[in-house]
C-alpha cells in the first residue's frame, strides 16, 4: 500500500506514509486550517447562541484560493449574464446564498482539516523513532480526509493557476529548476492519495 490507500476490511482505508509524508500532508492541512480562519464561537468567545444565529459575509472573499474553496452558488465567471439587470440578479442571490451558507461550509472544512492534523499526530506519536507507519481511517474518517484532500488540491491549483486538465498535463514537464516543482509534486502527490480514496469507499 505505499503511496496509495486500500480498503480495510469492514470498511475505511488504509495508506503507508513515512516521516516525510505525515510532515508534508500536516503542514499543508495547518495551513489551510490557518487560511479558513476561526469559525463564529471562536470569534464570539464561544457562545452557542452567537453561533446559532451568526450570519456570514456577503462577498465573496478576495483570497484568490478562498474564492475557489467558496465560490458564487449563483454567477458564473466564465460565462456571466450578457444583461445587466440579471447579473445584478445572479449577484444578489449569491450574496443572499453565501450570507446563510459560507459559515457552515467553512466549519465543515475546517473540521477536516482538523481530522486528518489529529490522525496524522496520533500516528506520529505511535510510529515514534520508526521512519513511519501506516495510517488507518475509519469510514468515516476516510470522507473526512477526502474533504481535505480536495480542498487542499484546490487551494495548490489555484496558486498554481490551475483551471483543467490541460493546465495539469502541462505540469509534468516543468524543469526541476522551476520554482513551482514542489508545489507541482505535492499537488500531483495529494491527487494520487485522493484517487485512490476514493476507490476504498466505491461500493
Amino acid at each position: 500500500m505505499p503511496g496509495h490507500f486500500e480498503p480495510l476490511p469492514g470498511g475505511g482505508a488504509a495508506v503507508a506514509l513515512d516521516d516525510v509524508e505525515i510532515s508534508i500532508i500536516r503542514s499543508l492541512a495547518v495551513q489551510l486550517l490557518e487560511l479558513i480562519g476561526p469559525g463564529p464561537a471562536e470569534d464570539a468567545g464561544d457562545d452557542p447562541l452567537a453561533e446559532l444565529f451568526a450570519e456570514g459575509p456577503s462577498e465573496p472573499p478576495s483570497d484568490p484560493v478562498l474564492r475557489r474553496l467558496f465560490p458564487d452558488a449563483y454567477t458564473d465567471p466564465v460565462e456571466p449574464p450578457a444583461d445587466p439587470r440579471q447579473a445584478e440578479e445572479h449577484q444578489a442571490y449569491s450574496a443572499e446564498f453565501r450570507r446563510y451558507t459560507e459559515n457552515d461550509l467553512r466549519a465543515g472544512k475546517r473540521d477536516n482539516a482538523l481530522a486528518v492534523v489529529r490522525t496524522l499526530d496520533a500516528l506520529a506519536s505511535e510510529a515514534a523513532g520508526e521512519g513511519g507507519a501506516v495510517l488507518k481511517l475509519s469510514t468515516e474518517e476516510s470522507r473526512r480526509w477526502l474533504g481535505a484532500l480536495n480542498d487542499l488540491r484546490l487551494a495548490i491549483g489555484s496558486r498554481l493557476d490551475i483551471s483543467d486538465e490541460d493546465d495539469t498535463d502541462l505540469l509534468f514537464r516543468l524543469p526541476d529548476e522551476d520554482p513551482r516543482k514542489p508545489m507541482v509534486m505535492a499537488y500531483l502527490w495529494l491527487g494520487g492519495l485522493q484517487e485512490t480514496l476514493v476507490n476504498t469507499l466505491m461500493p
